[in-house]
């Protein structure tokens, strides 16, 4: 058994890992740590979690556990190592966008393993900090890998994503609110979303030449709670057959990112931690389409992942998780 702990404990990604941790056969649950709700029962705020109506949130931390996740706005982990000192022995898994990029992956005696687990199984195995990627930069990644692992970036890319609301963080805001979000859809962060970064940095690394090519992202609010639906589409010289050949080969040992040969839609993915992927040839144009849960394969889930790797446990352990269709 192992010890863990989660750092900003009231959020969304917060309630599903404690959902997945809390019948992980491996892990006690340590501590939850809340400045905010300190010595409140967890279920005062994820009341859905009543199995652990008896665990309360902490606002200590503590420094030998065995591994500890960080939920914490975007800017907020590194500070919140800098005042809180762990074991060296003590793995950390930050779901912030603090230390994806490579530059800022070196943060004292520690360096952050960027944790796509299809790409980085091996490193993150290895590991003693792992940055998970963002939602979004998870589903377009895996959208276009197999493409620039064979150097076949040769064009400029067009992606469009729709996400649901629990994307945006338990913090409220008019574009989150109920009656805004439902029955409504809006772009936002056209051209600029915060994911481009490590999206270009993992593309590039594979197809050095694919950062010539123009790169155009539009996000969209989807009037609905969770999952994340992408299409893409790039030029390219490839018949359908082949395509799909590439992507089942670069794939064919990922336990989580499936290739299908029928058309996809969320409901397949909402509730796992898996993504589900689509490819297509529409005359001269390549055209995938991939799904996941943003909370799950997107977040709390690919956590879990890259803890399972670091501690040795199955890569799926406690992530055997159905559907919600209907």
């Amino acid at each position: 058994m192992i010890q863990v702990g989660i750092v900003g404990g009231t959020g969304y990604v917060a309630g599903e890992l404690l959902r997945i941790l809390m019948l992980h056969t491996g892990v006690e649950i340590r501590f939850v740590y809340s400045h905010s709700h300190a010595g409140e029962k967890i279920t005062t705020v994820h009341d859905d979690l009543f199995p652990l109506e008896n665990m309360y949130f902490t606002d200590k931390v503590f420094p030998d556990a065995d591994v500890v996740f960080l939920c914490l706005g975007h800017g907020h982990s590194s500070r919140f190592l800098t005042e809180n000192h762990f074991s060296e022995k003590t793995k950390i898994i930050d779901l912030s966008n603090d230390f994806r990029l490579k530059e800022n992956r070196q943060f004292g005696n520690r360096h952050f393993v960027y944790g796509l687990t299809e790409i980085n199984h091996q490193q993150v195995q290895t590991a003693d900090s792992t940055a998970n990627p963002g939602c979004f930069a998870t589903a377009i990644q895996l959208a276009l890998l197999p493409l620039a692992h064979d150097k076949l970036l040769e064009n400029e890319i067009h992606i469009h994503g729709i996400t649901g609301s629990t994307g945006a963080g338990k913090g409220l805001s008019e574009t989150t609110h109920f009656s805004w979000r439902n029955n409504n859809i809006s772009v936002y962060k056209a051209f600029t979303h915060q994911h481009l970064g490590e999206i270009k940095e993992t593309l590039t690394s594979y197809q050095k030449e694919a950062s010539r090519y123009p790169f155009h992202f539009i996000p969209f609010r989807g009037d609905f709670s969770r999952g994340i639906f992408v299409t893409a589409y790039t030029r390219s010289a490839l018949s359908e057959k082949e395509l799909q050949e590439k992507y089942r080969q670069f794939y064919a040992k990922s336990i989580f990112t499936r290739v299908t040969d029928q058309n996809i839609h969320l409901k397949q993915v909402v509730n796992t931690n898996y993504c589900l992927i689509h490819v297509e040839k529409h005359e001269n144009m390549a055209f995938i389409t991939a799904a996941i849960d943003n909370l799950l394969k997107g977040a709390a889930g690919q956590a879990v992942e890259n803890m399972n790797l670091m501690c040795g446990f199955p890569q799926d352990t406690g992530l055997k998780l159905k559907a919600v269709y209907y």
